[in-house]
């Protein structure tokens, strides 16, 4: 795995709370190495969205509309029985 595509995505998955930062952060470290690259990819574009949009997904308040977010956020949700 490319250390330093890792190192760059544990920088991005500090956000602006610390909560996102453990769900995300830990998504990284425990899903992302057994992910294929489609999965990879979705969670680099991921973190492009802004921290309330992913805070409402993560909460259930919404929905991402991308099918490949979704998975990961139930991952998330799922992981931390949200």
């Amino acid at each position: 795995m490319d250390e330093a595509r890792i190192k760059r995505l544990r920088w991005r998955t500090r956000r602006g709370t610390r909560e996102l930062d453990a769900l995300f952060g830990g998504w990284l470290e425990l899903n992302y190495p057994l992910a294929d690259e489609a999965t990879r990819q979705a969670f680099d574009e991921l973190l492009d969205v802004q921290d309330p949009d992913l805070w409402d997904w993560v909460m259930g308040h919404a929905r991402p509309e991308r099918t490949d977010w979704k998975r990961i956020i139930d991952d998330i949700r799922t992981r931390h029985s949200l």
